[in-house]
């Protein structure tokens, strides 16, 4: 089991302009899956959150291959959420000289891959 966490390889992307709900929604497609199979779910999916977690996704996976000396191929999400980051805050005039404030969500996206124990 330590050789499994010593293995994973994280990456994260932060300030993400996107609500976490919608980007949880494609995570959850991914998660326990290899990471061949992930790219090519995340490419036929039509949401606008699978551009950034494609992003992170490869991001994960060079950090293995660089930093682990893990083969690509041999990749699977071991973890794949998404953390709220800090609202933007605006506002948006309405009637009789009054101001209503509108939230536009950040989230942060965090992918990490391990090599799968199963192939060996």
């Amino acid at each position: 089991m330590t050789l499994e966490l010593e293995k994973e390889t994280k990456a994260i992307a932060r300030y993400v302009r996107m609500s976490p709900y919608k980007v949880r929604r494609v995570l959850d497609q991914i998660r326990g899956r290899s990471y061949r199979e992930a790219l090519i779910i995340l490419e036929f999916m039509p949401y606008r959150a699978c551009d950034p977690i494609r992003k992170v996704l490869r991001s994960a996976a060079a950090n293995a291959e660089h930093n682990v000396g893990l083969n690509p191929s041999s990749l699977v999400i071991s973890k794949a959420y998404a953390d709220g980051g800090p609202s933007l805050k605006r506002f948006r005039p309405r009637a009789q000289g009054r101001a209503y404030q509108i939230r536009k969500p950040t989230c942060h996206i965090t992918i990490a891959v391990a090599p799968d124990l199963t192939e060996s």
